[in-house]
């Protein structure tokens, strides 16, 4: 079967630059899954995508279906026929749906007996005929948040369509998509080469628009260009280009044909916060910044054009003109901002609503400052540091700075405490508090900066709650969600030893009411806890492991944490199939008796008959004695590998003694020695939930 070189390439409006990678990779995975479903063959798959443009070659596509044989079962065969033997009519209506005769139908052994079928050969399309659906129903599957229209037509895409290439080898796929008839003719760059390029094979559509039209259509080679070119332009004028990949496959979406140059500011915008800076550079103008080789700001950025000019000054001067006022803007609302203290502003706070029904953000400060004391001696954080930092941490969300750039909520506030002659961890703490903004981000480090990030997400996630609005799978508008990772990931991290039942507990109390007072602090600690699951599931841990110890209803982030770790570690020995089967025999021999078990009294060694129990008291005796310390310092694997030294002896002692013996005295000084089994390996974990199956 030969095989062929498809091309598709959709000319289009420029199209938004946030998404066009996304939507390349899905207009090729879309094609392939279309080729794929069609079973047809191919070698290899290119996609291109550009500021104007989003296109895919196929090369080695089969060039038509393989043909193929399809049978269709139809009556059993004792129902084929009549009392006389004549073909019955549903036999007769079953050669007909095939239109043939019902001499010209076979027999099949089946596991429901003998069947009549008939066997017919079927031609596969080619690919010609296939590709336009294909492409069609890839287009129509491509994750746009909003279509739109133009002008009269009804056709909806990103952007507006201008034009459809579809080549197969050197021939035209004849059809229409979007409303526009498939060709062979693209365009080229709008200044370099303004003009249509006619391609004469699929093969030839790269390098075509690369010499003639001055497109370079390939986005990660277009990506490397223009970080190389930022890279060593950097490099020229003594420093080092921060290239962020957001940022990066922004601007490679932006440009088709990329030239770096590089411009400057005033030194005197480098008094502002460096961050502002950065985020008028990088947001409003998409320009790469350079630092030098300790990492401070230099007075330079880098653009990258869309055109290679015979006089790029023009173009960097352009550039200085546009960025000047943004620098502008931002020093003068740093210097206006330094004019009032980060405690002025908190009274501005009063007029801000937190939430209609938990007050303003003035009120929210309070009762962060009140948890942030709280906390303070359990993460080492000076007390009345941590209460200042909580009242003020809120303050700079009414700046002109933040107003202005939002992105520079928290920063703001250390730069602006740091000028208010604020201790060092208040200062920290304003930036600190937001710390960490996703999954994997950077935790605070500063003691009350620690204080402040639990304080201000523990009270939001308890008055939320409170107010009867917990998250559900499709909302979250307050991301609870998010914040109660992150309580839990600062808490295990920086390793506090804190009891969450007591923090929400104190937290509930500061405020004036709440409706759902009397269960919010069950229902924010059991959703909170809940979220270890996923963490562990992240670390490779099973679910087991993770219920085993949450069997024990335990209230302390950092205990749970080191009791998951050590009964995974556990879980892998070989002896922790054996013993956890004993665990959960156990368990069920001590649910069926009628009253419960005093496991602090004494074993009767008396009353000891079998060689297997006298080892498993005498042995599990020398094992209690020896990790009493152990479990004391929470050295929860060390206790766990020397229980698991009891194999053996449980083992024996079920294979060789009757528990429920008809004597009283020994049945019941049988079951206290299993109750301190089970009570040994339960200080740390209900291992019966080990067991799978």
């Amino acid at each position: 079967m030969s095989a062929l070189d498809f091309l598709v390439e959709l000319g289009t409006e420029e199209l938004p630059p946030k998404s066009l990678l996304t939507l390349s990779e899905a207009f090729k995975s879309g094609i392939v899954a279309g080729i794929e479903d069609a079973q047809l063959s191919y070698s290899d798959v290119t996609v291109y995508a550009a500021p104007r443009r989003m296109a895919v070659l196929v090369k080695g596509l089969d060039a038509k279906q393989p043909d193929r044989i399809e049978e269709k079962l139809g009556p059993n065969v004792t129902a084929a026929f009549d009392a006389e033997g004549n073909p019955s009519k549903a036999a007769q209506g079953f050669a007909r749906s095939f239109g043939v005769d019902f001499d010209q139908l076979s027999r099949v052994d089946t596991d429901k007996g003998e069947r009549l079928a008939y066997t017919q050969s079927i031609a596969g399309k080619s690919s010609a005929e296939l590709l336009p659906a294909i492409v069609t129903k890839s287009l129509a599957d491509l994750p746009i948040a909003k279509r739109m229209r133009w002008g009269a037509k009804r056709t909806e895409f990103v952007r507006p369509v201008k034009w459809l290439v579809m080549l197969l080898n050197n021939d035209v796929v004849d059809c229409e998509i979007l409303e526009l008839q498939a060709g062979r003719t693209t365009r080229g760059h709008r200044v370099h080469c303004n003009q249509d390029l006619v391609l004469n094979n699929a093969a030839d559509y790269y390098e075509t628009l690369l010499q003639a039209g001055k497109v370079e259509a390939d986005f990660v080679k277009r990506r490397d260009i223009i970080k190389q070119q930022t890279i060593d332009l950097a490099k020229q004028h003594n420093g080092v280009a921060v290239i962020d990949d957001d940022l990066l496959n922004e601007v490679t979406a932006l440009v088709e044909w990329p030239v770096a140059l590089l411009g400057r500011f005033e030194e005197r915008f480098l008094d502002v916060p460096q961050e502002a800076l950065i985020s008028s550079m990088s947001e409003h103008q998409k320009y790469f910044h350079i630092v030098d080789e300790n990492g401070a700001l230099l007075p330079n950025f880098i653009t990258i054009a869309n055109i290679e000019s015979k006089d790029p000054q023009q173009i960097i001067e352009g550039n200085e003109r546009v960025i000047r006022p943004r620098l502008a803007d931002a020093a003068f609302f740093f210097d206006t901002d330094k004019k009032f203290t980060l405690a002025d502003r908190r009274e501005t706070l009063r007029k801000v609503t937190f939430q209609q029904q938990l007050g303003s953000v003035w009120d929210k400060t309070e009762r962060v400052a009140r948890l942030a004391a709280y906390l303070a001696p359990f993460v080492g954080a000076e007390v009345s540091d941590a209460q200042r930092a909580g009242q003020l941490c809120k303050s700079d969300l009414v700046s002109e700075m933040v107003l202005e750039f939002d992105n520079m909520q928290g920063i703001a506030g250390r730069y602006y405490a740091i000028n208010d002659g604020e201790s060092q961890g208040v200062a920290e703490a304003m930036q600190e508090q937001y710390l960490p903004k996703f999954a994997g981000d950077a935790l605070p480090v500063h003691p009350t900066g620690v204080a402040v990030a639990l304080a201000d997400r523990i009270d939001t996630m308890v008055g939320i709650f409170g107010i009867g609005q917990k998250p559900t799978g499709a909302k979250d508008p307050f991301a609870l969600r998010r914040a109660s990772l992150g309580v839990l990931r600062i808490i295990i991290e920086s390793k506090i030893d804190i009891d969450l039942r007591e923090l929400l507990t104190f937290a509930a109390e500061g405020f004036d009411s709440l409706p759902k007072a009397d269960s919010v602090v069950d229902s924010v600690l059991e959703y909170t806890l809940e979220r270890l699951r996923s963490r562990y599931q992240d670390l490779g841990i099973s679910a087991e492991v993770f219920m085993s110890v949450q069997a024990k209803q335990l209230s302390r982030p950092l205990d749970i944490e080191q009791r998951v770790l050590a009964v995974h570690e556990f879980s892998k020995l070989n002896a922790a199939s054996s013993l956890a089967s004993a665990n959960k025999r156990v368990s069920n021999i001590l649910a069926k008796l009628e009253s419960a078990i005093d496991e602090t009294a004494d074993i009767n060694e008396a009353l000891l008959q079998d060689d297997a129990e006298i080892a498993l008291a005498k042995q599990l005796a020398e094992k209690l004695a020896s990790t009493s310390p152990l479990l004391s310092d929470n050295r929860y694997g060390e206790v766990l590998n020397s229980l698991a030294e009891l194999q053996t002896t449980v083992d024996a002692f079920f294979d060789n003694v009757m528990v429920m013996t008809d004597d009283d005295a020994v049945r019941a000084n049988r079951c206290l020695l299993l109750a301190k089994l089970r009570a040994a390996f339960l200080a740390i974990a209900d291992i019966s939930h080990l067991v799978t199956k």
